[in-house]
């Protein structure tokens, strides 16, 4: 299945489409800053671009960590990144009730991969006919998604992504299998491949997860050969201050080098898949 939101065409035939952004929103000026700076890189490159940033990351290891600036100052922040940019904009939902105002505002909303299975949050994401990006959870099989589909399906929205971000393997690391985008294609939905999260270390450093940025394209070349419709790089101008997952998100420069080389490669897969 294809689909379009505003000027993104996402899907089988279409251009390569990157989702990509700090992971959580650290302020306003951050935000408009990086958006601007993004933009501008993912044009130059010829590239579709949706840009990411989380209201809120309910999932982090330590209590201490921080979280972001909450719903209502969060989507404030993304409505005037929108508005002001004119760029589609993509976060995530944790909370049933968050999903109607979050799709005010957002194109897309993604369901992290620890909630993937939680009914009540796919029923009420569904509800709002946005796209809804689905994460595999790592402790899942790619063939146990069908029934996550089902429960979109059953609000009567087809507009599904559906994301790996890797697989839990032992203690603290994950795995990619490359499998898994074929067999997730089988359900008839785009298919992205999370770059950023498949390089985590969980729980690595302890009261943090640490991560492998530098294997960021590696993993995402190799989830283009295979098949994948789109990419999700979480990107900073200045990973060791980001104030989340900073070890596995990619520097801009390092993203304007890797936009260069993916899009022939998902150029030339695309012409051989016809």
């Amino acid at each position: 299945m294809t689909f379009k939101f505003g000027e993104i065409a996402i899907g089988k035939d279409h251009p390569l489409v990157v989702i990509s952004g700090p992971c959580v929103i650290e302020s306003e000026d951050h935000a408009i800053q990086t958006a601007k700076e993004l933009k501008k890189i993912f044009t130059d490159a010829g590239i579709q671009f949706i840009y990411k940033s989380s209201y809120d990351k309910a999932n982090r290891s330590s209590i201490d960590s921080y979280r972001g600036p909450g719903l209502k100052e969060g989507l404030r922040i993304l409505k005037k990144v929108k508005e002001e940019l004119d760029v589609p904009v993509f976060t995530d939902i944790h909370h049933p009730e968050e999903a109607a105002p979050a799709a005010e505002v957002c194109a897309v909303l993604q369901i992290p991969a620890f909630l993937c299975r939680q009914t009540d949050l796919l029923i009420a994401a569904g509800n709002t006919n946005a796209v809804i990006n689905i994460k595999k959870g790592q402790f899942m099989s790619p063939w146990d998604m069908e029934h996550v589909v089902k429960k979109i399906l059953s609000t009567g929205n087809k507009k599904i992504i559906l994301t790996d971000r890797g697989t839990s393997f032992g203690y603290n690391n994950l795995v990619s299998d490359m499998r898994t985008i074929p067999v997730l294609q089988k359900f008839g939905f785009p298919v992205c491949f999370d770059a950023s999260h498949s390089v985590q270390l969980p729980g690595g450093m302890g009261a943090q997860s640490g991560g492998q940025r530098e294997f960021i394209p590696t993993l995402a070349k190799s989830a283009l050969a295979a098949g994948a419709n789109l990419l999700y790089i979480e990107s900073h101008n200045n990973p060791d201050k980001a104030l989340s997952d900073k070890h596995s998100v990619i520097p801009f420069e390092a993203l304007k080098t890797l936009l260069n080389e993916v899009r022939p490669l998902y150029e030339l897969i695309q012409r051989g898949s016809n």
